[in-house]
């Protein structure tokens, strides 16, 4: 089973997840940095969805979707891909709501992520994401058990339900000049791009990728999809092979602009967080930070954000303390 509805999510929808949320999601905090605002000459926000429940924004447009099942889909259960942060909040939510969940997960998703999907328990289905198809195994169990599916980031109801972090930023911190957002599939970005255009339409949005992941990036330039090889970086979370038919008009038609990071600016962003502001941030949490950073052209005195108020989604916190171990040190 696939859910009903394919119409393009508005703010509306986004204002509806914000109703349906209230009380199951946390209000996550926003964080100054004197250091950071002295690096880029400019005043910079930090929404901290890393401190989220199960440790990302993801719990946001899973718990919105998974709300809104009817009695029937609810008795089947929900089936899910992910690389984790998705896995964990559709696991959550399932629990949450009472209904069974199947995840299908790459085997070498960090192991924290799975085992916090299973602790919430979900039932998990691991595949090879180099070699086999994620979505042809998550369609056909999904049709074979009457199940669910419900995409990580290209649908509606997750991405109304992502845009209600951007949209809790936005009311707390008026008058953003810049939005720096990560970019997988899209998710995150579609739907802080509807709440910046009713909340904040002065404001212009920046998604960031990994460089060595730039879909996104390529298909703004190009106009149409571009779809790309799984890529290779520390950013697990950011490691789609294309945007979404829903995100990418939302993405193509408001995005100021689409920039790409190196996973060397990543592991910088992390050890940032780590020393300065003292929170554990993923990844692809840094992306945003490694971003603006990247945008502003910091290593020259930070001139094109000069005097800007800048808002910065920090995504997640989940990742192996080994890994980051290893990420702080290197």
């Amino acid at each position: 089973m696939t859910l009903p509805s394919l119409t393009p999510p508005t703010y509306d929808d986004v204002a509806a997840a914000a109703h349906r949320l209230k009380g199951m999601a946390h209000h996550t905090p926003v964080l100054r940095s004197t250091t950071a605002d002295d690096l880029l000459g400019a005043q910079l926000f930090f929404k901290c969805e890393n401190l989220q429940r199960t440790g990302a924004f993801k719990f946001r447009g899973a718990f919105n979707t998974l709300a809104q099942f009817t009695d029937e889909q609810r008795e089947r259960g929900v089936l899910a891909f992910s690389a984790g942060n998705h896995a964990q909040a559709i696991a959550l939510s399932a629990r949450m709501l009472d209904m069974p969940a199947v995840i299908v997960m790459p085997a070498d998703a960090p192991a924290s992520k799975m085992a916090a999907t299973r602790a919430y328990g979900a039932q998990v289905v691991t595949y090879d994401r180099y070699t086999e198809d994620r979505e042809a195994i998550s369609r056909h169990l999904a049709l074979e058990r009457g199940m669910t599916l419900v995409p990580p980031f290209d649908h509606p109801h997750v991405i109304a339900g992502q845009g209600t972090a951007a949209k809790e930023l936005f009311e707390e911190v008026p008058d953003l000049d810049y939005l720096f957002v990560c970019v997988g599939g899209g998710g995150l970005l579609a739907g802080s791009l509807l709440a910046a255009q009713a909340l904040a339409p002065q404001c212009r949005v920046v998604g960031v990728e990994p460089e060595t992941g730039n879909d996104a990036q390529q298909s703004l330039r190009a106009g149409h999809i571009v779809r790309i090889p799984t890529p290779h970086t520390i950013a697990d979370g950011a490691q789609t092979q294309a945007l979404g038919e829903l995100t990418f008009p939302i993405i193509r038609d408001h995005a100021e602009d689409i920039i790409s990071v190196s996973d060397e600016q990543l592991m910088q962003s992390l050890r940032f967080f780590a020393e300065r502001m003292k929170i554990v941030v993923e990844p692809t949490g840094a992306l945003a930070y490694a971003g603006a950073q990247a945008f502003s052209g910091a290593d020259n005195g930070g001139k094109l954000l000069h005097g800007e108020r800048v808002g910065v989604l920090i995504s997640g916190g989940n990742v192996d303390l080994a890994r980051y171990a290893r990420f702080l040190a290197d």
